[in-house]
């Protein structure tokens, strides 16, 4: 299979600490990988360099085919990072309409409108999201991400904090994405629910690559698996 993401030899410094080590990764098209690793392992350093928000000290990165700073490989990317991202002056739609903008959406209104529906804010629309709930933010968020329909989805630990039901909304719209080619890597401590989309894992244990490749079948019964086999436990 074409990867969609190539990583060759990718060294990340941070003064002189090695945040990621000579990582060579290739992840196929219209697969989803699990990035694993205990925390401070440089899951969140490499989505960012994917996403183009930082650049490698050493090594290359491609993104369907592109650098990953050129604009190709951007306007087709969605991420979910840390940060929910939504304007709080703004309302619902105005924030959707303005991601619209960006990524050069066709149809844009009606795509706004079809999001808003999806994510079951079209009732509220209108209102700024200052007033929204935490659970409402977050579906905003889901909505934002998706929006422009991106071949490469980047979620760094997109389970964390979301309620039962922006999980249930986020393993269907991730789902959706598969059936329709996208390709998607998640950083998650949330086995489980990762499991349940996962083609493939990679396990990194403080900034090096211990083990890549399809995701064990052994994952399904005890997620666990990989961490105890290949690095260190949590």
């Amino acid at each position: 299979m074409t990867p969609a993401v190539e990583v060759q030899k990718a060294w990340k410094y941070f003064g002189d600490y090695p945040a990621l080590r000579s990582i060579s990764l290739d992840v196929p098209a219209g697969t989803c990988l699990a990035l694993l690793g205990r925390n401070g392992a440089g899951k969140t350093t490499l989505l960012r360099i994917l996403s183009g928000l930082s650049n490698p000290s050493e090594g290359s990165v491609r993104i369907l085919g592109h650098g990953s700073r050129d604009y190709q490989a951007r306007a087709r990317t969605g991420m979910i990072g840390h940060g929910i991202g939504i304007y709080d002056e703004l309302s619902a739609a105005e924030n959707l309409r303005l991601f619209a903008r960006l990524f050069h959406v066709r149809d844009a209104e009606q795509t706004v409108q079809q999001w808003l529906t999806r994510v079951s804010l079209d009732r509220v629309q209108n209102s700024v999201v200052r007033e929204f709930s935490r659970g409402m933010r977050q579906r905003l968020a889901l909505a934002r991400a998706f929006l422009h329909g991106p071949s490469l989805l980047l979620l760094d630990e997109p389970f964390t904090s979301l309620d039962d039901r922006a999980i249930a909304l986020l393993q269907s719209l991730l789902a959706d994405a598969l059936k329709g080619g996208a390709t998607v890597i998640m950083s998650t401590h949330q086995l489980r629910e990762a499991m349940e989309l996962a083609t493939h894992v990679a396990l990194l244990d403080r900034g090096k690559l211990a083990h890549s490749g399809e995701r064990p079948v052994q994952m399904l019964a005890d997620p666990t698996w990989l961490y105890r086999t290949y690095g260190d436990s949590q």
